[in-house]
């Protein structure tokens, strides 16, 4: 939780800061770039962790992870509402299909919450999987808002 809530601050710091110079604009995106990868590289190590004894911790740190990304993807929103129309309708598809990713990664969560003993490592592999794929995608929106909209 402790690494969704970091990012959850850089990325509203971001969306809502200050518009900086194209320069430091750009090494913010790439710090930025490289702690989410590292967060979620450290997520990801967090899940293999995970034992069946443990799956309902699991499902409800993943479940608070889950809040903070939709959090995010508001926020996105937000910004991309503020834009031109022309904007609004070539992100407006990019977010859906996040928002859908999202779904699915809730439908995994529940079935990681009825898992057995026998089916924990590959409800849990799928999750990950899924997981993995979600945050590129976050990341991607980010930075197409970052170089698309101004702030």
């Amino acid at each position: 939780m402790k690494h969704i809530a970091i990012i959850a601050v850089a990325i509203a710091a971001f969306a809502v800061g200050c518009k900086p110079s194209p320069e430091q604009e750009a090494k913010t995106t790439a710090e930025q770039f490289d702690k989410v990868k590292q967060e979620t590289k450290e997520a990801a190590q967090d899940m293999k962790d995970y034992t069946f004894a443990q799956k309902e911790a699991f499902v409800e740190k993943m479940k608070g992870q889950m809040a903070e990304i939709n959090k995010d993807l508001d926020a996105l929103m937000v910004r991309i509402e503020k834009s031109s129309d022309a904007s609004k309708a070539e992100a407006k598809p990019k977010l859906q299909a996040l928002r859908d990713q999202a779904s699915k990664l809730n439908q995994q969560l529940d079935d990681a919450k009825n898992a057995t003993e026998s089916t924990w490592s590959d409800v849990k592999a799928a999750f990950k999987k899924g997981y993995g794929e979600f945050k590129d995608g976050i990341q991607t929106a980010r930075q197409w808002v970052s170089d698309k909209i101004a702030p």
